[in-house]
């Protein structure tokens, strides 16, 4: 695979080369600061993206591959495009391991290097909080879903608790980045996360993103006492092969 170079700012930049540093241990972080939880949360994802078995599916920021091989279990194929090398060489790995239809792809998310309604389901799991231009990367997923193709965005968010924020916030500000660092060796790649948590949007901001990038049906279900959230949204219009039916009837 060839080296990508993320468009924009110095954060991609940044984002890129922190994923690169922590690939070897960041599903094992995972696993440890989320308690256990973060697959599931990808399995709530694919349970209400409801991928079919003829369908093509994109997974935007694939790193280690977890949400792709989750997507595989329904979906047709999939494509796992992240932008990080030693991230995606590692979700290659376990693809190639389980012997599902996934195929990765190293590209950037605000440049996909798909043409136009390419894909009939587009997922993203903990990623468009890193994106350097979340609109533009919301237009890059409209443009390569078809007619009708559907989004879901796993995403940590801000809990609209303030009792839940009380216990989150020294959370993310203290205890994550101490136990992230310990992990992976790697301790700004953890303040960063924390960081961009606690300026991340609300999910009734994020809806208002996704409304305004020409989504329909935005709703979003919460997960985790309000701190994740699960975003879901529509291109409109109707698939190909219904509207074809429609005319010949």
């Amino acid at each position: 695979m060839q080296e990508i170079q993320p468009a924009g700012t110095e954060k991609a930049r940044t984002v890129s080369s922190m994923f690169g540093r922590i690939a070897s241990q960041y599903d094992r972080g995972n696993r440890v600061l989320s308690l256990g939880r973060d697959q599931a949360w990808r399995r709530i994802a694919v349970r209400l993206l409801n991928p079919a078995p003829a369908e093509r599916v994109l997974d935007i920021g694939a790193g280690t591959g977890d949400l792709s091989l989750a997507l595989a279990k329904t979906a047709g194929s999939v494509v796992a495009l992240d932008f990080s090398l030693p991230m995606l060489e590692i979700g290659a790995a376990k693809v190639f391991g389980a012997r599902i239809p996934v195929s990765c792809v190293a590209g950037d998310a605000l440049r996909l290097p798909f043409p136009n309604e390419s894909f009939d389901a587009v997922a993203t799991a903990f990623t468009v909080r890193n994106l350097a231009g979340m609109e533009r990367g919301f237009a890059e997923i409209f443009r390569v879903l078809r007619p009708g193709g559907r989004l879901a965005i796993l995403e940590f968010t801000r809990p609209g608790s303030r009792l839940v924020s009380a216990v989150y916030k020294p959370y993310l500000s203290l205890v994550l980045p101490r136990i992230g660092g310990r992990l992976t060796g790697d301790g700004p790649a953890y303040r960063y996360l924390a960081a961009s948590i606690n300026s991340f949007t609300t999910p009734k901001e994020m809806g208002a993103l996704l409304t305004g990038a020409g989504f329909d049906g935005v709703r979003w279900r919460l997960l985790n006492w309000g701190t994740v959230a699960v975003h879901l949204g529509t291109r409109p219009g109707a698939p190909a092969r219904q509207r074809g039916a429609g005319i010949h009837a």
